[in-house]
């Protein structure tokens, strides 16, 4: 498997869940920083939590920090245009990936899913959080969305700065001036950044994969998008198969698309005829996209999903830590008594009228993921 980064040993890595741990982490963190602010995002609307954002993105331009920031053109269709301007007119500079246009056919399809905030190019921010109220002040049933977010210092976050740099030269033809000084060592954690680029490059499903391929204990696995590859289902059934706990928590009925909630059952009936345990999410919805394999844990923006893989730029960080990874796994086991388990055979007693409502949307969905 051709790895595009290496292991980096030497970082500290620190797991936070839910926007009420994270946001103020992030936030502080800026107040901090002394020479670069460097955000990327896919959901980004005005609001609460984005306004926090936007002063203190503009106190520190006040201070000489450069500030960069790119942002998703469908990601960020509800970030207005006045906030954009209060941003551009304060120093910020702003670069929209993929505007939507009608003549761009399905490559209007191609999108930034990628959730970072790199600051003084010394500390990172990466998981799946959005700049929007759903993760922080939600109103709706079934909110605040939950999410996890991992702060990274040390050697692995220049190679956040890396992809972070590649799509800024992409969009711009322009290099990000260096940070005046090295990083250094953090911490004990040993951390890999691995990333997606659409069907080009695929170095996140390849890795999972992998560590499925090769797992002895435990395969758990949280997504708020449960559309796996084929070569994913099989893995998880053959890990199943030979004794390996293999434990699936998928958002559950509160959802952003509910077509995705009932296309995913398609999926149920090998997987746990094979043994697999699939576990609902039930208090609010689940976005967040991890998953502990034996000794080692990766989390960030991808859900491994037909979508994600065939469209989108994503990236995650992949750990083998100890510490880290038990508490990933305490996260997933906690969040497992909060779901309603799917037996077999439970499930095979289903009504006909659900199973109506999932063979057409599941029909739907593989009529959509045919699109080129």
């Amino acid at each position: 498997m051709r790895k595009r980064f290496q292991w980096r040993e030497g970082n500290k890595i620190d797991l936070m869940v839910d926007g009420e741990a994270f946001f103020p982490v992030m936030l502080e963190e800026m107040r901090k920083a002394r020479h670069s602010l460097l955000l990327e995002f896919y959901l980004v609307a005005s609001g609460h939590i984005t306004t926090r954002f936007l002063e203190e993105m503009i106190a520190a331009v006040e201070r000489g920090v450069m500030v960069r920031m790119i942002i998703d053109g469908f990601g960020a269709l509800k970030f207005t245009q006045a906030d954009r301007k209060k941003l551009q007119q304060a120093g910020v500079q702003i670069v929209v990936y993929n505007p939507l246009h009608a003549t761009k056919l399905t490559r209007n399809f191609a999108r930034d899913h990628r959730k970072l905030l790199i600051v003084d190019q010394q500390v990172a921010f990466i998981g799946g959080t959005g700049l929007t109220d759903v993760y922080w002040l939600a109103e709706a049933k079934g909110s605040p969305w939950h999410e996890l977010m991992a702060r990274v210092e040390g050697p692995a976050a220049t190679d956040l700065i890396s992809i972070y740099n590649a799509l800024w030269k992409r969009c711009t033809h322009q290099d990000l001036p260096p940070a005046p000084y090295a990083v250094t060592p953090a911490g004990d954690a040993a951390i890999r950044v691995t990333t997606v680029q659409g069907m080009y490059q695929q170095e996140i499903k390849a890795s999972f994969l992998h560590r499925v391929n090769r797992s002895q204990e435990r395969v758990w696995m949280m997504t708020a998008y449960f559309l796996p590859s084929f070569s994913v289902r099989s893995a998880l059934r053959r890990a199943a198969r030979r004794g390996v706990d293999v434990r699936l928590i998928i958002a559950g009925p509160y959802t952003d698309q509910p077509w995705v909630f009932h296309a995913s059952k398609r999926y149920y009936r090998s997987l746990l005829k094979a043994g697999v345990k699939i576990y609902e999410y039930q208090p609010r919805f689940l976005h967040a996209k991890a998953a502990v394999v034996d000794n080692w844990s990766s989390l960030g923006s991808c859900n491994l999903d037909h979508w994600n893989l065939r469209w989108n730029l994503e990236a995650n960080v992949e750990v083998q830590d100890a510490t880290f990874v038990n508490q990933v796994g305490q996260v997933l086991r906690d969040d497992m008594h909060h779901c309603h388990q799917v037996t077999y055979d439970e499930w095979m007693l289903r009504p006909w009228h659900r199973k109506l409502r999932e063979y057409v949307w599941a029909w739907l969905a593989k009529l959509a993921l045919k699109i080129r």
